[in-house]
């Protein structure tokens, strides 16, 4: 441990113009080659475009040590562990959500900076959703203090920690920190002698919450890059964050999107080289060389160890702020990873006397059934649907709070995405109106399993087994004893009774039975009722049918 430094990568969200890149500027002691909006375009615009990182570094505190072991002896002065703080950068403009939705895909704590004169905005707004979905802490950042009347200030200040605290009431971060900074007093035009305010309170308090996440060196590499340039007479650097694994020089590395394989020649930390790696670090990776431009954004992994899909089945939850349903064949913005491509959905369910069971997230069992829906079900949902029998059935199942613990999606992709299993996939709608004051982002889950073939449909398809439930009526023509009645008008006369044999059937006074097979050659059907059959029989029966469908037509 002695000498090494344990790095968490938190994440500078918030609505444009907040000051979440001065912040970022004045925590920050070292910086990257991709750092504090450097690109000509982001200096133009006066607005960050695309993902900054920067880092800062303190004594690794005690309670993040691990027990010693013995007598150990004291670390030699300058060897003490460190705790290096990356800070990830996100573009505020509501364009650049897909940016944004993949930066947050790599930190461990979330900085929600707000501007402390405006409160809570769109974006604001988002990127709390986006961090509930992404990680598991939350601090509030009030910035911009030196904006308000100093007389009035603290007051000020107090009411908009109000304002936050019962914003995040609600949340999964409910409780979560909040504290005042002014991290640019003047704003961007002010004299860079004034020193910014609170930034050694912001340090110790994130160094209070931050709690180093299981890194595990072990499995497959694989690393999210970000930027991608090439450094003359060395070879292309592609920097990024290991999601898993690690990494050595020499070992050679797959960038699956360009099918090659390319050996470490040399790697950095902020500017400090090392010889290995492990996940949750920040690198930058030397390779031998290749184009950059061919890899702006993207996964580069251990050779072979991953795939590319054209669809995959995912485990999805709906976004409680998205407004409207979400429906089968509806087409969605799919972002996983760096990437994010329009997909088509189809949604299914467990049997509804599975709707119960535990959630299971780490696989899909391809022997079990499951039920179509014509919508993702949620409390109050009511299914667009044609068929009478149908949509009663479902409206039934949501309104009587009857909705399945868990719920799947098959997201088709419309061109294919190369993606590790069990990573987090976001569906949105981002051609919705940005100024509109409304949620786009619609669901999020995990993908379960990948469909790598191109000719899914007929490969992979039949052997889900989804089905959708049908609904017929019929009449109870006569009954033939205790134990059997004798329907009709529920099939035709061409109808092959027998593949119906077995399915249940519910009398209207209450009784049930299951169809025992056919009775002559118009159609009609033999019903057996288990049990002593009362004589007051009303006249109507409904059968309740199963056909199985392998996608949605």
């Amino acid at each position: 441990m002695a000498g090494r430094r344990v790095n968490v990568n938190v994440g500078v969200l918030g609505h444009i113009d907040s000051g979440k890149t001065a912040l970022a500027r004045a925590l920050s002691t070292t910086a990257s080659t991709a750092a504090f909006d450097k690109q000509p375009q982001s200096r133009e615009r006066g607005i960050t475009l695309d993902l900054g990182f920067s880092c800062f570094s303190v004594p690794l505190p005690a309670r993040l040590r691990p027990a010693p072991l013995g007598a150990e002896p004291e670390p030699e002065p300058g060897a003490e562990p460190r705790l290096q703080v990356t800070l990830v950068d996100c573009p505020g403009h509501a364009s650049l959500i897909r940016t944004i939705i993949g930066g947050a895909q790599i930190i461990d704590l979330m900085m929600l900076v707000i501007d402390v004169t405006k409160g809570m905005q769109t974006q604001s707004a988002e990127c709390l959703v986006i961090g509930q979905i992404a990680c598991q802490k939350l601090v509030v950042v009030l910035n911009k203090t030196d904006l308000l009347p100093e007389g009035k200030r603290q007051a000020a200040i107090d009411k908009m920690t109000k304002k936050m605290q019962k914003t995040l009431e609600n949340t999964k971060f409910r409780g979560a920190p909040i504290i005042p900074v002014a991290a640019r007093p003047g704003g961007p035009d002010a004299p860079e002698t004034e020193a910014p305010q609170g930034i050694p309170e912001l340090i110790e308090l994130l160094t209070s919450q931050i709690s180093i996440p299981r890194r595990d060196p072990s499995g497959p590499f694989l690393m999210s890059v970000d930027h991608c340039f090439s450094i003359k007479g060395q070879g292309t650097v592609m920097t990024g964050t290991i999601l898993s694994g690690s990494v050595s020089l020499g070992d050679s590395v797959e960038i699956p999107t360009l099918k090659v394989v390319r050996k470490v020649k040399s790697m950095q930390m902020f500017h400090t080289p090392v010889t290995s790696a492990v996940q949750g670090d920040r690198l930058g990776i030397c390779v031998t060389q290749f184009d950059p431009k061919l890899l702006e954004r993207g996964l580069v992994c251990a050779p072979e160890s991953l795939h590319t899909v054209h669809a995959a089945l995912v485990s999805v939850e709906k976004i409680p702020y998205f407004r409207g349903s979400l429906q089968t064949k509806a087409k969605f913005h799919i972002t996983v990873g760096h990437e994010t491509v329009m997909g088509r959905v189809m949604f299914f369910s467990p049997a509804p006397d599975s709707f119960d069971h535990e959630p299971v997230l780490d696989s899909f069992d391809f022997s079990q059934e499951y039920l179509f829906q014509e919508q993702y079900l949620c409390p109050g949902s009511v299914p667009a649907e044609t068929d009478r029998g149908e949509a009663d059935s479902r409206v039934g199942q949501a309104s009587e709070g009857r909705c399945p613990r868990q719920q799947w999606a098959l997201v088709e992709f419309e061109k294919p995405v190369t993606c590790p299993r069990l990573c987090l996939v976001i569906g949105s709608r981002l051609d919705a109106d940005i100024h509109a004051n409304t949620c786009r982002l619609a669901f999020h889950g995990v993908l379960l399993h990948g469909l790598e073939d191109k000719n899914y449909a007929e490969s992979a398809l039949p052997t889900l087994r989804v089905y959708k439930l049908k609904h017929k009526h019929g009449i109870v023509e006569r009954v033939m004893d205790d134990y059997s009645v004798i329907g009709r008008s529920l099939f035709k006369k061409e109808t092959n009774i027998q593949l119906f044999v077995g399915l249940k059937v519910h009398l209207s006074t209450g009784e049930l039975g299951v169809i025992a097979s056919a009775f002559g050659q118009s159609g009609k059907f033999k019903v057996h009722v288990p049990g002593l059959y009362p004589r007051e029989l009303k006249t109507y029966v409904h059968t309740k049918a199963c056909t199985r469908m392998f996608r949605a037509a």
